[in-house]
């Protein structure tokens, strides 16, 4: 059964190389999701250097992106019917919450939170220390005031379970 599109979205935060695609990609290409994954430009080396990348391409028949597209190129693909940001940095976190665009994953993922019925899931990876910014609860409190599902704790495979709730 064909879910429709589901947008993957991961940002540089420990360990991310490992889980990603067992955890995360294979489970939602198994529960019938088409893939389109899209990565901030700090993690790409960090799949590259795992021998991530190219595993990751093959759950998909989309490019995997993490660049921006050329004015005269089309859309590469329809905005996804959902979007799991994970891990997301506690710098990705404050972005997206500003609607700060400047890469290709955080445009994708602000597009996302716009789109009526698309539902948008972020489990933030932020240590301590970072959660006690005088932001941080203001940054998830509008996130979750967009109707963004911010999750924190959670096991990457559950994370395709709040898309069915």
């Amino acid at each position: 059964m064909t879910r429709g599109l589901l947008g993957l979205v991961a940002s540089g935060c420990g360990g991310v190389e490992i889980w990603f695609r067992k955890d995360l990609a294979e489970p939602a290409a198994q529960r019938g999701w088409r893939l389109a994954i899209t990565l901030t430009p700090t993690v790409v080396p960090w799949f590259e250097e795992a021998g991530e990348l190219d595993k990751l391409q093959a759950l998909t028949d989309l490019d995997i992106r993490w660049t921006p597209r050329l004015p005269s190129q089309p859309k590469p693909y329809p905005t996804p019917d959902a979007v799991i940001f994970a891990p997301a940095s506690a710098n990705s976190v404050a972005k997206l919450a500003l609607g700060i665009g400047d890469n290709q994953a955080l445009t994708a993922l602000n597009e996302a939170i716009g789109v009526e019925g698309c539902k948008v899931v972020v489990m933030p990876q932020a240590n301590a220390d970072k959660r006690r910014h005088p932001m941080w609860e203001t940054h998830v409190a509008t996130l979750t005031g967009a109707g963004v599902v911010v999750v924190t704790d959670e096991a990457p495979g559950r994370l395709l379970d709040l898309l069915d709730t």
